[in-house]
């Protein structure tokens, strides 16, 4: 399998790409709220008054909306904001480490996030999804190895805002999760929306995340 994290090289594959999506990401789409789908953003939510202990500062809000999905199961919007509120507790109290990342408690907030997230996905049905969370799922499903679905996720997010940028992070994840004519769809792309001067080291980079993970792949012994 390719995220077998027993290879070293698939290690550092992985590690770069999740470092460099959660930089890109994270920084602006949790920390801040820019086009969040929570408040204004994690440091908001920690800081505002009646949201939990500083401790686990979204367990109120959590149990809140969870009462309200109770009386509405149908509200795709509700699960929206759980998946937006269960990842950001997973980066909070011992859900995360600074140095070895998130811990068993946090994998399992993660896996509400992205289940939340699911299910608002099904309510929608062929409607269009929300952008903004759906990058934090891509986050969300990278930080439990699936990068398939952070694939489906930055899908999304490229639709809604097409740029070399999301294009780039689009083929990375593509190449992460083996799918290699998607990584190469994407990267293309990108390119053709990057400026000049900036191209090639774009290319660069594309084509290392390329290199490396058909190099773990190489690598790594098939499991049954």
């Amino acid at each position: 399998m390719l995220f077998d994290l027993r290879s070293p090289g698939r290690r550092g594959t992985i590690k770069v790409i999740y470092v460099g999506l959660a930089v890109l990401m994270a920084g602006g789409l949790i920390l801040f709220g820019v086009g969040g789908a929570v408040g204004g953003g994690l440091f908001d939510a920690i800081n505002s008054n009646g949201s939990g202990s500083s401790s686990d500062p979204f367990n109120g809000q959590i149990k809140g909306v969870e009462r309200r999905i109770r009386l509405h199961p149908s509200s795709a919007g509700l699960y929206k904001q759980l998946a937006s509120l269960e990842y950001s507790d997973s980066q909070t109290g011992d859900n995360f480490d600074q140095t070895t990342g998130y811990t068993s408690s946090g994998k399992v907030v993660l896996r509400k996030a992205v289940a939340a997230w699911e299910k608002y996905v099904s309510l929608r049905g062929d409607k269009s999804l929300d952008a903004n969370t759906a990058g934090i799922m891509v986050l969300a499903y990278s930080g439990l190895g699936r990068y398939g679905k952070a694939a489906d996720a930055q899908e999304v997010v490229t639709g809604a805002r097409p740029s070399g940028g999301t294009y780039a992070q689009l083929a990375q994840i593509a190449y992460a999760a083996g799918q290699t004519r998607k990584g190469d769809l994407a990267a293309a792309k990108a390119l053709s929306l990057t400026p000049n001067d900036q191209r090639n080291t774009l290319k660069s980079t594309l084509d290392e995340a390329r290199s490396a993970a058909a190099s773990a792949t190489a690598t790594t012994p098939t499991s049954g």
